[in-house]
């Protein structure tokens, strides 16, 4: 994600805590949220398959993906 935009989720926060946003603000803060929170999840997603367990015998392993 673009520092202007978390940048701009900031100010929103910020501004929120001084006085009530308006409608547009509220939808913008939450789009940009959503965004970067999609963000972060891919991220993680894609350290967590490039991850390896040593099992104590020296042998590497993939993290296996839990089931729900």
């Amino acid at each position: 994600m673009e520092q202007a935009k978390i940048e701009r989720i900031n100010e929103l926060t910020r501004i929120s805590r001084e006085r009530a946003l308006t409608a547009e603000e509220s939808a913008e803060r939450r789009a940009l949220r959503q965004e970067y929170l999609a963000e972060w999840r891919r991220a993680t997603i894609a350290a967590l398959e490039n991850t390896y367990v040593d099992d104590g015998s020296g042998k590497l392993r993939k993290l296996k993906k839990k089931r729900r």
